[in-house]
């Protein structure tokens, strides 16, 4: 297929490895670029003769998979073209191993931007009908914005991790916590599956201040944010098991769960609970026995 002229539709791409700036950036290229350095020529099905040097795939070997010309597909990456079709897309999401998540990030890159956005409020409100849901719950629970902030929690959830408290942001203390860390034997997944989310949930409003702050806080001062914020991973958060190494009960596994607040833009409540009649289970509920906090949280 060849597509070198006339694509329909705009642009986008927030920078690989540093903080989005308040720039018209070519997000849509950064993206490209970014995804094809994690395809293996081996992946792509072509031959490694070695002495490559880009990782990944070569913008040509891009192109020429994907059916385009590859000067069409050099004018991508650089931002001259910000026109591509939604065939071309797709072709490219094929070359680029790209799933549903990443694709529809893809798509959204393209998609006309509203001219006038009205601007987040800083400060978020729980509302009063989940904040109450929340002090009902028997199981660890809280409230999250898309930006990972804590916005409201119990007791329980503070005595699994006593940094799940009002105001306390869970990426900067995934990253920049040692503490949080420990609590955390497969650290490295749990700080990729928190980045791809934040960069779902961001989309392509990266000029949010909350935004440009966290992630510049971040990109200055950590490496592993640097490396993840670079892959251009876009995965939204799913429920899906949580090992945590508490100084109490030992090895807890539970199950994280998270639940959109109707009426409530971009927050959600967060429930962690262990599958029933199992040894986390009963660690859990020893937990609740114990009462105070045993890792010096303040409820």
């Amino acid at each position: 297929m060849s597509a070198d002229h006339d694509q329909p539709g705009p642009s986008g791409a927030g920078g690989a490895a540093g903080p989005p700036r308040r720039t018209t950036a070519n997000r849509l290229g950064a993206y490209l670029r970014a995804r094809r350095e994690l395809v293996t020529p081996r992946q792509a099905g072509l031959p490694d003769a070695g002495g490559r040097r880009v990782p990944g795939l070569r913008r040509e070997e891009v192109a020429m998979l994907a059916g385009i010309s590859a000067d069409y597909y050099l004018r991508l990456e650089r931002g001259r073209d910000r026109h591509p079709s939604v065939a071309v897309l797709e072709s490219l999401a094929r070359v680029l191993r790209l799933d549903d998540d990443h694709f529809a990030h893809l798509l959204s890159l393209v998609a006309e931007a509203p001219r006038h956005r009205t601007p987040r409020p800083r400060a978020q409100t729980v509302p009063d009908g989940a904040r109450k849901l929340l002090g009902s719950l028997v199981q660890p629970a809280f409230i999250e914005s898309r930006y990972f902030d804590v916005l409201a929690s119990n007791d329980l959830a503070r005595a699994i991790d006593p940094h799940l408290a009002v105001g306390g942001n869970q990426l900067r203390d995934l990253f920049l916590d040692p503490s949080v860390r420990a609590l955390y034997p497969e650290w490295a997944n749990v700080t990729e599956c928190f980045v791809a989310s934040l960069r779902q949930a961001a989309g392509t409003d990266v000029d949010d201040p909350r935004f440009v702050e966290l992630t510049g806080e971040l990109s200055a001062a950590s490496g592993r944010f640097r490396e993840l914020w670079a892959r251009h991973e876009v995965r939204g958060q799913r429920g899906t098991p949580l090992r945590i190494a508490h100084p109490v009960v030992g090895d807890l596994t539970v199950n994280r769960e998270r639940l959109s607040i109707a009426g409530a833009e971009d927050l959600m409540l967060v429930v962690y609970h262990p599958d029933a009649g199992s040894a986390d289970a009963d660690k859990l509920a020893r937990l609740v026995r114990v009462g105070a906090d045993p890792v010096g949280a303040g409820a």
